[in-house]
């Protein structure tokens, strides 16, 4: 019954779904182009179809190696990866080209679901993370395809929250044929709101298996080369909320590193005229990467382009890993952790707990309580080549001991293809 009534309610919400769709495409117009592929209308897919769902950037980041082994081991394979935002379809198309194929993932209402299934006839659904839809997972279980949970994570707090809606949570939970969980406590959340124990493996997170493309560091070090010696400390994915502290901790830098530059990457594109227009409120000289220019003397760089973050953490002495300082939960920090920097972050990081531990434990992360004491560690460790690089290497050691899920989960998708 629940499932009914969700459903219903699903279509009903629909008109004002794609209606606040229309409105946020004024300003980011991407979000109009191929709105039907929302209603389940998109291009036919043929040969065996792995779906890769990943709901937006960072998923879509974490997908990448998955997909890159998957084209290796099995290259008849066709991938299709979906997102529900532009930006995550724009960094899978950054990082795949015309390796794979795309599309917005459908709405979960039961028509969009049904056309698109109708169109791709996947022969697996692999969800990155815990994307939990009702009508994509049912349907999937109808048509028998089966449905992977890859990296899941749950909260105590969503799985007490899929328990009061047990009668609608667990047959979708029945349908899910394997949850790779990240760590232990993950797992047994999922096989308390239903999941049989048999189909659920503690593989570890994938993200620790960050890949850095060849072309990636090349890049990173073409521009590095630009900047000469100059100290640079980069804040990445950052939210509305924490720019002003950044800029101001950047101010306080600054007055003993004169040289120093600010790398701010926002999380969201529509943000960037926005922060721009903080840097030069702040009165802090500014060049956009979408310029293309070189940094020149400027005290900020603003990273206003898609999918060149991983770059631009090469390019950093030091990364601030954002959505920490209010309470978002965090940022992936493995991303610069791999190019082997000290990583900061702000008491917020509820998302990635399990991965932050593992870095606080082998004492490869800070965090830091305000952006008076992120300025006094960025000017610390500009001062102290050696005791920085130390740190960075702490990082860097604790994402290759703890690479290795992504083999069990590339093993586990390839015997049940």
């Amino acid at each position: 019954m629940l499932q009914f009534i969700y459903s219903q309610l699903i279509r009903l919400l629909l008109p004002f779904i794609l209606l606040r769709l229309w409105w946020n495409g004024r300003r980011a117009p991407e979000l109009r182009r191929n709105w039907r592929q929302r209603l389940g209308l998109v291009p036919r897919a043929e040969g065996a179809v792995v779906w890769v769902h990943a709901v937006s950037v960072g998923e879509t980041i974490a997908a990448g190696p998955m997909v890159r082994r998957l084209l290796v081991r099995n290259p008849g394979v066709t991938i299709l990866m979906t997102a529900m935002t532009d930006t995550g379809l724009a960094q899978a198309r950054k990082m795949f080209g015309d390796q794979v194929q795309y599309a917005y993932a459908p709405y979960d209402t039961p028509g969009s679901i049904r056309r698109f299934l109708n169109r791709v006839n996947p022969r697996i659904l692999v969800i990155m993370e815990t994307e939990i839809w009702p009508n994509m997972i049912r349907q999937c279980r109808a048509r028998r395809v089966p449905v992977f949970l890859i990296n899941a994570r749950l909260s105590e707090r969503s799985a007490r929250g899929y328990e009061r809606i047990k009668s609608l949570a667990a047959p979708i939970m029945r349908s899910i044929s394997w949850v790779a969980a990240q760590a232990e406590k993950d797992a047994e959340r999922f096989r308390r709101i239903g999941v049989a124990a048999p189909k659920v493996a503690v593989t570890g997170s994938v993200k620790f298996d960050v890949d850095i493309p060849d072309n990636v560091r090349e890049e990173s070090s073409a521009l590095r080369y630009e900047l000469s010696t100059r100290p640079v400390w980069i804040a990445g994915s950052t939210h509305e909320g924490e720019d002003v502290q950044l800029l101001a901790a950047h101010e306080k830098v600054l007055e003993i590193h004169p040289e120093a530059l600010l790398i701010i990457v926002p999380r969201h594109p529509d943000r960037f005229e926005s922060v721009a227009e903080k840097v030069g409120k702040a009165g802090l000289s500014l060049v956009r990467r979408s310029t293309r220019k070189p940094p020149g003397a400027a005290q900020v760089y603003l990273g206003d382009t898609m999918g060149e973050l991983m770059m631009l953490y090469g390019v950093s002495d030091m990364a601030f890993v954002g959505g920490s300082l209010i309470k978002r939960g965090g940022h992936n920090p493995l991303e610069p952790a791999a190019w082997g920097i000290p990583v900061f972050s702000g008491p917020h990081v509820f998302n990635f707990e399990t991965i932050y531990q593992r870095l606080l434990d082998d004492v490869g992360v800070k965090l830091v309580t305000d952006v008076d004491e992120l300025a006094a560690h960025i000017i610390h460790l500009f001062s102290d080549e050696e005791e920085r690089k130390a740190i960075g290497r702490r990082a860097l050691s604790v994402v290759d001991k703890n690479r290795g899920a992504l083999d069990k989960v590339v093993d586990g998708i390839i015997e049940r293809i």
